[in-house]
Parts: C-alpha cells; sequence; structure tokens
C-alpha cells in the first residue's frame, strides 16, 4: 500500500471514529438526555434543561454526524479540517475550566487526554495530505 492510500485510509478510520462517537452521545442524547447528563453526576431538574441536552448533545451532535458521513464520502479532507476545530475546541474549553474553575474530575481529565490526542492527529493528518499532495 502506498503512502498515499495509507493516509487516506487513515483519514478516514479518524472520520469513522470520530462518527461513532459523537453519533453514540447524540443518539443517546436523543433517546435519554438524563442518561447523558449522569455521565458527569449532573441531574436536569425541568423539562427545560431536558430539552437544552437533547437539543445541543441529540440534535446538533446529530447534525454533526450526517456531515461528517457526507464528508467523509465527500470531501474527507475538510473533515479532517472540521474535527481538527471540533476535538481542539473541545480541549480548550476544558483546559480553560481548569484555569478558571478548578481541576477537573476524573471524567474531565479522561477527555482531555482523549480530545487533546484526536487534535493531536488530526494535525497530524492535515500535515501529511498537504504533504503527500493530493489524496484521492
Amino acid at each position: 500500500m502506498n503512502t498515499q492510500k495509507v493516509i487516506k485510509t487513515s483519514s478516514k478510520v479518524f472520520i469513522g471514529f470520530s462518527i461513532f462517537s459523537v453519533g453514540y452521545v447524540s443518539v443517546l442524547s436523543m433517546l435519554n438526555p438524563v442518561a447523558t447528563m449522569e455521565l458527569v453526576d449532573t441531574p436536569l431538574p425541568n423539562t427545560d434543561a431536558i430539552s437544552s441536552i437533547r437539543g445541543i448533545f441529540g440534535g446538533v451532535g446529530i447534525a454533526i454526524t450526517v456531515s461528517l458521513i457526507y464528508l467523509m464520502f465527500k470531501d474527507f479532507k475538510n473533515g479532517i479540517s472540521f474535527l481538527t476545530l471540533f476535538w481542539g475546541a473541545y480541549a480548550i474549553s476544558r483546559i480553560i475550566t481548569q484555569l478558571v474553575d478548578g481541576p477537573l474530575g476524573d471524567f474531565g481529565n479522561q477527555w482531555l487526554v482523549i480530545e487533546s490526542t484526536l487534535f493531536i492527529l488530526g494535525c497530524v493528518l492535515l500535515f501529511l495530505n498537504k504533504k503527500y499532495g493530493k489524496v484521492e
């Protein structure tokens, strides 16, 4: 397998993993927003709170998931660019929380590592796609 095919396959696996991850949380949040927030030990005391989680993590997440499926097949380089920004923004948000509000718990620290790793992987894939030219 030549370098371009390895990079293209790796890029699509990266996007596919992200589709699965975001899609899973989105479906869970649409079906049971309370269960989503139980992951971080946060109660949803009223229907407005439930609606917000269902909309943000569910509805917006499904829109992102569908967009990523499209990008994986039609424009995977833009898919990688979007995901690099997406995972990086999550990681930066957690870092800001640490600086402003104090240390993260186990859940937040675990996800900071995962999101930072995915951000770095996205950066590497962007670099490799640029370095090795047009990968189609």
